[in-house]
């Protein structure tokens, strides 16, 4: 799946050998947006790019408060995220860990995704995923995440506008 609608193309930089910035601006006001991140029956919907049935979406919105994700692949196979929120500033960032269940070592990351207004019912969008190490960094980045993002982050915007 890749976006037609009118969300910003995604602009993914590496500041620094452990980090990706993805950056994108939606056609969705800030609350509508957060709503949208933060409530199961919407992340259900939106979260997995089109790549899967999302058939778990447990979320404890709270600093300590952990939440998990579970896709069912079209061959069958899971894939599962999970971690726990360490900030949680209603509209405005969210920190939490993510670890990938299939990951040899399960190497976790810690993501903070801010939402701002950018402009009359438009978000700015910033996610931060700072990695362990270099290699896990590019294991991130090659590992096709950008074409999910791309493909949930629209489906997230039409939900939120």
């Amino acid at each position: 799946m890749v976006n037609t609608g009118p969300m910003e193309p995604l602009e993914i930089t590496t500041p620094d050998d452990t980090t990706i910035l993805v950056r994108t601006s939606l056609a969705a006001p800030r609350s509508s947006v957060w709503r949208a991140w933060t409530t199961p029956d919407l992340i259900r919907r939106w979260w997995s790019g089109g790549f899967g049935e999302h058939t778990v979406a447990d979320v404890d919105l709270r600093p300590g408060g952990a939440w998990r994700y579970v896709l069912l692949m079209a061959d069958g196979g899971e894939v599962s995220f999970h971690g726990e929120y360490a900030e949680v500033v209603p509209f405005e960032r969210l920190v939490w860990s993510e670890v990938y269940e299939g990951a040899p070592e399960e190497e976790s990351t810690v993501v903070t995704a801010e939402f701002a207004d950018a402009g009359e019912g438009t978000t700015a969008l910033s996610v931060l995923i700072r990695s362990r190490d270099k290699a896990n960094r590019d294991a991130v980045l090659a590992s096709g995440f950008e074409a999910g993002l791309e493909s949930g982050y629209a489906v997230l915007e039409q939900l939120a506008s």
